[in-house]
């Protein structure tokens, strides 16, 4: 088929992967990342990758390898707040997909995934633990595909206070 194209493609593309450690230095002294990993805390997050994505996003878990894969705009723009704590809930993803759990579980909406709370659990834990206040951690849990009434669900099992207008 190539061939008949008159083009020669390449279709075994190296994906871009860096040491976790080369972008995200520190983290394995974090109280809360040792809560999550343990004793291996070091040396999860030592062979832990990284692949950055040209396109718009935030950050997640490859459900193939347990790599973590962040849009380079949201690393460059982002609130650094909202990204630290993006990464502790991506590494309970990474515990979790260590552990053989299903991060995608379609049979639950998101907002009520046991990965997802469970992962949102530790986040909430640090953003109490660095004092913010309950509005400052609804506005990191909101997202654009969420709706009011998913906000004040998960809010909810996660005992944050949300002040929400529910039209």
């Amino acid at each position: 088929m190539s061939s008949m194209l008159n083009v020669r493609i390449s279709r075994k593309a190296k994906v871009s992967t860096y040491p976790f450690t080369d972008y995200f230095e520190g983290f394995e002294r974090v109280d809360i990342v040792r809560k999550i990993f343990g004793e291996k805390t070091g040396e999860i997050l030592s062979n832990l990758k990284i692949e950055f994505i040209g396109r718009r996003g935030y950050m997640g878990v490859s459900n193939e390898d347990g790599h973590l894969i962040v849009s380079a705009r949201y690393l460059k723009d982002g609130d650094i707040i909202d990204i630290y704590l993006d990464v502790i809930h991506e590494l309970v993803h990474v515990k979790q997909f260590i552990e053989g759990e299903e991060l995608f579980d379609r049979n639950y909406r998101y907002v009520e995934r046991p990965t997802e709370i469970e992962a949102f659990q530790y986040a909430v834990e640090e953003a109490r633990n660095l004092g913010l206040s309950d509005e400052r951690i609804c506005n990191y849990l909101k997202t654009e595909w969420m709706s009011d009434e998913d906000l004040t669900r998960l809010a909810k099992a996660l005992n944050v206070t949300c002040e929400v207008s529910l039209s």
